[in-house]
């Protein structure tokens, strides 16, 4: 068992996400950087979708009750074992009593925390995954609430066991991996040499909604994210789309990744919490390998949409 001392701003339970539900109006929900998640389940033995813990942009600290095999990967950020640097992308065992803090996000905006044998989250509809928007799932965690740690998949064996503090052990997971974020070293999404992320678009089902012009806009011009983004979706900045359809559209499905453009024009990217249907065109949809790079996206950063299918 672990205890939030400081749970931070959003301190959520996240595994892989609730799959096969949208018919009935369910979110897919779940880790909004999955690689990084199952980055940090394999470096402690769990299997990949074990649920951990998401930690938004300002960090948390914990304390262990138990001894605890745990591992942080995501944003960067400092992470220490009372007050000793551990680092990211290392599976740490931690004795009773040990401090865990994980600091501020110097770049990237999510870590997760996995611990060895997952948390012990009650399922719903097949997933522990904190839902932001209909609610699905554990609350978000606040301090001093105790996280529940199942058994682990693998006797442990470290150095803590003789109690001469917290042992650290990488695995093939950990090796060259940093940030999953835009800083990141792997994934098909990049800087394209201009500074903005580059994010591949597919076509929309309702893209001849816009104008030719906004469709050329949309994937030359770069655009700003918001201080509005949350877990639902990525609120961009930047040149109005204008439309070329005037009328109403009824509500329709809405996928992960889908580029939504409300009345104002402005684009807006719906991630893993996003609602199962919606009124407003969608001019194109994030490549699905793209998406990790839009969760660790900071507000102030900027991404350039580049055009990728038939989109005549």
């Amino acid at each position: 068992m672990i205890e939030l001392l400081r749970a931070g701003p959003l301190t959520t339970v996240q595994d892989l996400g609730r799959r096969g539900w949208a018919h009935l109006g369910v979110p897919h929900s779940g880790a909004l950087d999955q690689p990084a998640l199952i980055a940090a389940n394999l470096l402690v033995g769990n299997p990949p979708g074990t649920a951990g813990l998401e930690i938004t942009l300002i960090g948390c600290r914990l304390r262990t009750l138990t001894r605890v095999t745990l591992a942080v990967t995501g944003a960067t950020a400092e992470v220490t074992v009372d007050g000793v640097p551990v680092g990211t992308g290392v599976a740490v065992t931690v004795p009773p009593g040990g401090v865990v803090r994980i600091g501020p996000a110097s770049a990237g905006v999510r870590s997760y925390l996995a611990l060895a044998g997952g948390v012990a989250a009650e399922p719903v509809l097949g997933s522990r995954s904190t839902d932001t928007l209909s609610g699905l799932g554990p609350a978000p965690l606040r301090d001093g609430d105790a996280v529940v740690i199942a058994d682990p998949p693998w006797p442990d064996r470290s150095a803590t066991a003789t109690g001469r503090g917290p042992a650290a052990r990488r695995g093939p997971a950990a090796r060259g991996m940093g940030p999953s974020g835009p800083a990141a070293t792997t994934g098909p999404a990049g800087t394209g040499g201009t500074g903005a992320v580059a994010l591949r678009l597919w076509p929309g089902p309702r893209r001849h909604w816009f104008t030719t012009d906004a469709q050329r806009l949309l994937c030359t011009r770069e655009y700003t994210v918001g201080m509005l983004s949350n877990r639902i979706g990525s609120r961009l900045a930047g040149p109005a789309l204008a439309r070329a359809v005037a009328g109403e559209l009824p509500s329709e499905g809405i996928v992960c990744g889908a580029v939504q453009v409300p009345a104002d024009g402005q684009p807006l990217i719906f991630l893993a919490d996003h609602p199962t249907t919606g009124g407003y065109p969608v001019v194109g949809v994030v490549d699905p390998a793209d998406l990790p790079a839009v969760a660790q996206l900071r507000p102030g950063a900027t991404v350039r949409f580049t055009a990728v299918g038939p989109w005549n």
